[in-house]
């Protein structure tokens, strides 16, 4: 067991703290206000098992010599001129030794097929009659009589490979009585030519062979004893070697061994120093064929033999050392960047002096097996299934913060672990990121709303950015939060969506469920029988109104650019001064003060087109009183030229303007109010209008707009009639003229419209607001001049204006309404059906708002909203920013009385669409709800838990690469395991106790021991620990293994991670009763 140092632990996180590969755990306890890390390590070797060889054993190998799969031993006996075959159970262990006759002497040995018959054969070098052996294999574990081969003086040790490129296998030896090696090239039917020899330095101990110039020609490095050096002979492909390359090392090299420890692609070597200074030196390598100044690394003492693999499944290269004096064995965990964790030190008998390494027992993690010259025996190491954490720190989430949530995730895109915590009684989500070597920074708070009280919390991308965002679920306020992240660790909170439930929202969990790259969220409720789905939509947000002064009485406005500077312009039609004013933007939302230029009398409506041809923007305005419409034509530099003045009929609202004649110039279309018709200005294409002529109309047109309503590819006009509740449609045909007026009623006075594809049909649909009963109808048209009956939708009071656009960048069409009594904007998002979202209100800062327009005035590619204030005497300017929010999509039953209380996702069924999962824990089962990859699922199929189950977790736990699920049993004390077939069925339960009174809360999956099967490791609430699980990859689990988290702690929630890259997951644990988290990382 493991302490946390608190009595209450409620809530555990795992993750990799460390970066080492390992998972850890952070653990939160309430007692204490603080967070634990306990970081995972690695045991690396256990108990030996011991075997009986010749005398003296002195080097040793490993290869497959009977053909069983299974890894068998070959020991030379120094002092008994043999060499000890021992033949490998499936288990790890050995048979007794055979013995085969060699020269005198034997010192070095190796492996290889010399005689091309797929056998394994091996080669002994004899110290003291200066030959090599060869004992040809027969593939039963038995071998012929050795044959020799002459050598130089004192051959030691042995390497081979294929040196002259024939694709037979040859020999290099090392005669430590003449300072050479002697290189034998192989026939390929088990003989050998005549030696070669190359110099080297003094006393050449130790060889190795590899490509160290990336030429594809096999090179040679030896280890000088008494030259503080290494040399490297390059090879020739021909048998033949350049001089040696001398690479100092810092002592007396002794052993040596090849591997890449930098991830570069370029082989380095790692010399072990046979003297008092009991280290190890690492020479990089350039990939010339020479080597960086050694890096020296601690080992035991005298350092004899050496072997490098990856022995804790992390990729990186690791070293094994036998160290001779001090009867030890080092192991030196590689970080993969040519540096080493500090050496971890084994047991072994007296005297090891040479050791091999490999998969003895078939559980694909690497042991070795090392001679014992001292004893006369061998004796092998299995690496350990087991781990072990080590308390490494506890971290505060912050005084009285009532810790109720904790996640760890890369949460600013650093590749680092970071850790993310809900603090329920301070009402703030916490995020704590992490440094990378297992500390982390002060946590940074964001608050989630006054008297709020968070309590579960999801991490998952919800608008298709590619950065982690946060949702919370707030007990109190009964609603969602959703924070959207940036990539350096920051939020900003969006404006919330109430749920409106009775119950509370209680837990969380986010998944893709549609496919579309944003992820939707799953809520269960305190007390319920059902979970909802919702979906991410962006809703928009518009800020507090930016006001600007205009002239007396603004009425009505247009924006668009009128001095080509690619920025938006606003017009306004001043009533009361019979002006119109324009402020030119700066394309940052701000604007210059306005210029007045004069119309006549008693300004409505502006319109803009180019009248003249001169490519410029000018402007129409409806003189109300004076039946007259004023051309002002633009410069195209924000400045006007005087009016003109053309005549229309009485009390002319409003205008539009289009080509109605397909003469390629614009023309002009007025309501003449009083006279219940609209009349029509053809233009000549040079600022001046034919005169009007005039289409009969319902009673008191005040409104018009233009389009194709009928696809005819000629421009159609529509005309909202207030007195009798109608809109008249004149169907153009395309010469000036006009059919009679089709009439189509509504259910209230006409007061505004626009029109726009609302339903994405391509068929253009009217929007029309109605002051008197505070509604905005919609007219859904068929395409050919006729139009669906009116659908209605809530405004504000008394709605005078409205525009449509796309304000939350969905593709869809919105509505924005314009409400003259409660001094608010209306927004209605689309749902591009024709229906809309309930609106949202927002404040216009002003008194009688009538006119509404929008458009992006700070190039920030969302849409702005501005307002006229008649009663202000100003326009209002709400600017656009993006708001995700939650829409509830449907509901799904969890059954009678259920109460679900923990969720996860995945794909059960593996068709590529996100199922879930969720424990209910009054029925006491597991539902399956199977997606079908467009938020909608299956019924829920349940399979039956213990009693209360609390946590749900998923994994591969058989390698049939299907998931399987875990659940922690709160009321029984244990797990239950269910093995998924692939299909959305699982198996029913396996049970595995957490121990009498445990209380299990919370179940988290990692690789604790790197053997690439997942573990399982749980929060125990009842008795103040976490146990792990380890995986024999069938689907079954070991006894559990107990870490105290300290008495009282109450640990409520587990996760895991890799918090210092060191490549071993550890432990986050929230604790309940310290109200922190704890870190219990691994060792080893």
């Amino acid at each position: 067991m493991y302490s946390t140092g608190s009595s209450s632990s409620i809530a555990a996180a795992i993750g990799d703290f460390n970066n080492d590969r390992r998972l850890d755990m952070a653990v939160v306890s309430n007692d204490t206000n603080i967070i634990a890390i306990l970081y995972g390590y690695d045991k690396g070797f256990s108990s030996k098992s011991t075997y009986s060889t010749g005398r003296f054993p002195r080097c040793i190998a490993v290869g497959d010599f009977n053909n069983d799969t299974c890894l068998d031993v070959i020991v030379t006996n120094y002092y008994d001129n043999t060499v000890s075959v021992l033949l490998a159970y499936s288990d790890g262990s050995f048979q007794n030794q055979m013995t085969f006759s060699t020269g005198t002497s034997p010192y070095g040995v190796t492996v290889g097929d010399f005689n091309n018959d797929t056998i394994l054969d091996t080669v002994v070098t004899n110290h003291d009659d200066h030959t090599i052996s060869i004992l040809l294999g027969y593939g039963n574990g038995s071998f012929e009589n050795h044959m020799t081969f002459a050598t130089g003086i004192s051959p030691q040790s042995v390497a081979v490979d294929d040196f002259n490129n024939d694709t037979r296998l040859d020999i290099v030896v090392t005669n430590y009585g003449e300072h050479t090696v002697s290189v034998l090239l192989g026939y390929g039917n088990g003989s050998f030519e005549n030696k070669l020899k190359f110099s080297t330095g003094f006393f050449p101990q130790s060889v190795a062979v590899a490509d160290f110039n990336n030429d594809t020609l096999i090179d040679i490095v030896v280890a000088n004893y008494r030259n503080y050096f290494v040399s490297v002979l390059l090879g020739y492909g021909n048998g033949s070697f350049q001089k040696q390359i001398v690479s100092f090392s810092q002592s007396r090299p002794y052993a040596l061994a090849i591997g890449d420890f930098n991830n570069d692609a370029l082989l380095d070597i790692v010399v072990t120093n046979f003297d008092e200074m009991n280290t190890v030196n690492v020479l990089l390598g350039y990939g010339n064929g020479s080597f960086e100044n050694p890096m020296t690394f601690a080992t035991g003492s005298y350092p004899c033999a050496v072997v490098v693999d990856d022995f804790n499944n992390d990729t990186q290269v690791d070293i094994v050392v036998a160290n001779n004096h001090d009867d030890t064995l080092s192991l030196l965990l590689g970080y993969g960047n040519g540096s080493f964790e500090n050496q971890m030190k084994f047991s072994t008998t007296s005297g090891p002096s040479s050791l091999a390494a490999g998969d003895f027992n078939n559980d694909t993690k690497l042991d070795i097996i090392v001679t014992d010259s001292a004893s006369d025996e061998v004796y092998v190491l299995l690496y350990g299934n087991v781990i072990a954490l080590r308390t490494e720190m506890t971290l505060a989430s912050g005084g009285g913060s009532r810790l109720s949530s904790v996640a760890v995730v890369d949460i600013n895109n650093d590749d680092l672990l970071d850790i993310v915590v809900a603090n329920y009684a301070t009402d703030n989500v916490g995020v704590i990121l992490g440094y990378g070597n297992g500390t982390f920074k002060s946590q940074m708070m964001y608050t989630v709303g006054l008297n709020s009280h968070p309590k579960s919390m999801a991490i998952a991308d919800f608008n298709n950015d590619a950065q982690l965002d946060i949702v919370v679920t707030n007990l109190n306020t009964k609603n969602v939060e959703l924070l959207l992240g940036n990539d350096n660790g920051m939020f900003s909170l969006q404006r919330s969506y109430e749920i409106h439930s009775n119950f509370t929202p209680f837990v969380v969990v986010a998944g893709d469920f549609d496919n579309d790259g944003r992820s939707e969220i799953v809520v269960a409720y305190d007390n319920t029988e059902n979970v909802d789905i919702f979906v991410t939509y962006d809703i928009g947000f518009f800020t507090n109104t930016t006001t600007y002064p205009t002239g007396s009485q603004p009425q009505s406005i247009v924006v668009d650019d009128f001095n080509n500077d690619t920025i938006l312009d606003i017009i306004v039609c001043n009533n009361n001064d019979n002006t119109i004013s324009i402020l030119l933007g700066y394309g940052n939302g701000s604007f210059k003060d306005q210029m007045m230029f004069s119309t006549g009398f008693y300004p409505q409506s502006v319109a803009v087109g180019d009248f003249n041809n001169d490519t410029n923007l000018d402007l129409i305005v409806i003189n109300g009183f004076n039946g007259s419409v004023s051309l002002l034509l633009g410069y195209g530099n924000g400045l006007f030229d005087n009016q003109i003045i053309f005549f229309t009929g009485s009390y002319s609202q409003s205008v539009a303007v289009g080509d109605f004649n397909k003469d390629t110039r614009l023309d002009i279309v007025v309501t003449n109010t009083n006279e219940n018709n609209i009349g029509i200005l053809l233009g000549y294409g040079n600022g001046s209008f034919k005169d009007q002529i005039t289409f009969s109309t319902g009673y008191h047109p005040n409104s018009i707009v233009v389009g194709d309503f009928n696809n005819d590819n000629q421009l159609d006009i529509v005309v909202a009639n207030e007195d009798d509740y109608t809109v008249s449609i004149f169907l153009g045909y395309g010469d000036g003229s006009f059919a009679k007026q089709i009439t189509f009623s509504l259910v209230s006075m006409p007061t505004s419209l626009v029109t726009g594809d609302l339903n994405n049909d391509t068929q253009l649909d009217i929007v029309i607001v109605s002051s008197d009963n505070n509604t905005i109808g919609v007219l859904l048209g068929y395409g050919n001049g006729s139009f669906a009956k009116q659908i209605t939708f809530s405004a504000g009071s008394y709605p005078q204006s409205v525009a449509i656009g796309d304000v939350n960048n969905d593709t869809r069409l919105d509505i924005v309404v314009s409400n003259k009594y409660d001094r608010t904007v209306s927004v209605l998002l689309g749902y591009g059906n024709g229906s809309f979202y309930q609106r949202i209100i927002y404040s216009n800062g002003g008194f009688r708002s009538t006119s509404i327009a929008i458009g992006d005035f700070n190039n920030d590619k969302r849409l702005d909203i501005v307002v006229t204030n008649p009663g202000n005497n100003n326009i209002a300017l709400l600017f656009g920013y993006a708001n995700e929010a939650f829409v509830k999509e449907r509901t799904l039953s969890t059954g009678n009385g259920s109460r679900p209380q923990s969720f996860a996702i995945g794909d059960f069924n593996n068709d590529d669409h996100m199922d879930i999962a969720v424990v209910n824990s009054r029925t006491n089962n597991v539902g399956i709800f199977l997606g079908y990859g467009n938020n909608s699922f299956t019924n829920q199929l349940a399979y039956t838990t213990g009693a209360a189950p609390k946590s749900v977790a998923l994994g591969d736990f058989n390698n049939d690469s299907n998931l399987d699920m875990v659940v922690a049993n709160s009321k029984d004390d244990n797990i239950s395991i269910f093995l998924g077939y692939g299909n959305g069925s699982f198996t029913n339960q396996m049970t595995y106790s957490t121990s009498s009174n445990s209380e299990p809360y919370s179940v988290a999956v990692g690789d604790f021991n790197s053997d690439t099967l997942l573990d399982i490791v749980v929060a125990n609430h009842g008795s103040n620990n976490v146990c792990v699980f380890l995986q024999y990859g069938n689907g079954n689990f070991s006894d559990p293994k107990f870490f105290s988290v300290g008495h009282g702690r109450l640990p409520f929630s587990v996760v895991v991670g890799d918090f210092n890259n060191d490549r071993k997951l550890g432990l986050v644990i929230a604790n309940e009763g310290t109200d922190n988290l704890k870190f219990l990382l691994q060792t080893c």
